[in-house]
């Protein structure tokens, strides 16, 4: 007998005693009889750890295999599945078609989050929007999208090029704190008009007014690399300083919102003081005394080779804990993100090894999900008279304003033309994600209502669209520039 015939002999055996052995262990298990005071226990059990197998639920229709399918797909996990896959899919259409006229994909994600919500699936099909996004599943999908928007802003950290900062130190730091303080002054006197019809109740005035200033005043620093990226501008000197401005930009626009939520999270002056004390601390700490550690272990890895399994560990695990401290300290959780991202070791290789895999995985799963989540509570038809629109208007212009001329006024102050100083202005004017995450931010703070929580979302996708037209529009009139002299130069030559 062949080698191939006696193991199939052997496994035909083999299952032929053992599953006979079951059976008839089965059929001699069935005469027993349990306990009383051990079924009474039993018959309560399912319903107290598994809520969706208790007598509690309502049968669904049919019989058999059809009510098993319909009871198992609205399980928790496949709800969240579900979600998962919608949203993901949803993304991907909508970031590919928005980006073949020349837009970011992060503008069609963004658009498909809204697209999910009450916005528009809410209002056509609101049994369908129900079903994906029930209330009690909003838990689950925010915790998994926060994830996401963490491992983003550790990303936004490792693209801070501290060096490159130091080279043009003079001029990003005035033109990105003009881009800055021009649009918070902007917004914190919108706030005067905002406020009584607009801000939510028990809200001071304080509170709210800087934080309109600190949304008013977010650049996209990733978005505005990535478009620079794609058109081909990083290595240009509009595009370095652009880079440099935003991360400038960035970083203190972040330093300000940490203040605010201090302010707002903490019970009284006393309690801001120490939150914003402990938070100045943190930064010190990170910055001249982990920063160089870490630096240390980047150094001990061999060059060329990727990271071991055990540094990666060691590596999330500083992540994860930076980003615990800041929300035990009373701002959140992405600062401490940020903070790790910014303290990796200045070693490309590893640099560009955490941002190409972190990169990936987060913008194609989990930041779909931060989208949709943003979508959920974004809700156009609040907007529901020309007042309302109005005013979302007047929103946007004062953001576009504030931007465009602080950063036009204290770019050319340092030397550059109008035309490159326009383009500083209109890709400053980018917010894009990170807006997003400090709209959210203000409104699981309760410092935003749900009505100028979606006017702002609507004003951070007009000014991230507006990008790409305005730099067309500076290309268009620089080409044309260019060609008037040259044609006034040929008729002098034939005169």
């Amino acid at each position: 007998m062949s080698r191939n015939a006696k193991n199939v002999f052997f496994y035909f055996v083999v299952l032929l005693v053992f599953g006979t052995g079951i059976y008839f262990l089965l059929d001699f298990g069935s005469r027993l009889k349990p306990d009383a005071s051990v079924s009474s226990v039993a018959a309560a059990q399912p319903s107290a750890t598994h809520p969706g197998l208790g007598p509690e639920v309502k049968k669904a229709p049919g019989g058999g295999i059809g009510r098993t399918l319909i009871e198992n797909v609205q399980s928790p996990l496949s709800i969240l599945l579900l979600q998962v896959v919608v949203i993901v899919l949803a993304a991907r259409l909508l970031g590919t078609l928005v980006h073949k006229i020349g837009q970011p994909p992060v503008i069609g994600e963004m658009v498909a989050g809204i697209l999910l919500g009450p916005s528009l699936l809410g209002l056509v099909a609101p049994g369908v929007q129900t079903f994906l996004f029930p209330a009690a599943s909003m838990g689950p999908l925010r915790m998994l999208s926060q994830i996401g928007v963490v491992l983003f802003m550790f990303v936004v950290g490792i693209e801070l090029d501290v060096q490159h900062l130091r080279k043009k130190a003079d001029a990003a730091v005035m033109v990105s704190h003009a881009s800055i303080i021009v649009p918070f002054f902007l917004g914190c006197a919108s706030a005067l008009l905002l406020y009584r019809s607009l801000a939510p109740a028990g809200i001071p005035f304080s509170a709210f007014a800087l934080f309109i200033g600190v949304a008013m005043s977010i650049t996209a620093f990733p978005v505005l690399a990535r478009i620079l990226e794609e058109r081909r501008m990083t290595r240009s000197h509009l595009g370095s300083t652009a880079i440099a401005c935003a991360a400038v930009d960035d970083v203190t626009a972040w330093c300000l919102l940490a203040v605010v939520v201090a302010i707002v999270k903490a019970n009284g002056m006393a309690g801001s003081l120490l939150t914003i004390g402990l938070t100045l601390l943190f930064i010190a700490v990170m910055l001249f005394g982990v920063r160089p550690l870490v630096s240390r272990i980047g150094r001990q890895r061999p060059e060329g080779q990727a990271p071991s399994v055990g540094l990666l560990a060691i590596l999330f695990s500083f992540l994860f804990v930076s980003a615990l401290c800041t929300e035990m300290i009373g701002i959140h959780a992405l600062f401490g993100a940020f903070l790790a991202g910014v303290c990796m070791p200045p070693d490309s290789g590893l640099r560009q090894f955490l941002r190409e895999r972190l990169e990936t995985f987060s913008s194609v799963l989990l930041l779909p999900l931060f989208f949709a989540f943003t979508g959920l509570r974004t809700q156009v038809g609040l907007l529901d008279d020309w007042r309302s629109w109005l005013t979302c208007l007047g929103i946007v212009v004062v953001a576009i304003t504030g931007k465009l001329v602080g950063t036009l006024g204290a770019a050319r102050w340092t030397g550059m033309s109008w035309g490159d100083s326009f383009s500083l202005g209109a890709l400053m004017n980018t917010r894009g994600l990170v807006e997003l995450i400090v709209l959210n931010l203000g409104y699981d703070l309760g410092i935003l209502s749900p009505r100028i929580f979606t006017m702002l979302v609507l004003m951070a996708l007009i000014t991230t669209f507006m990008t790409g037209p305005l730099l067309q529009l500076r290309s268009l009139l620089g080409r044309r520039e260019a060609l008037v002299p040259a044609a006034g130069s040929r008729s002098g030559t034939r005169a």
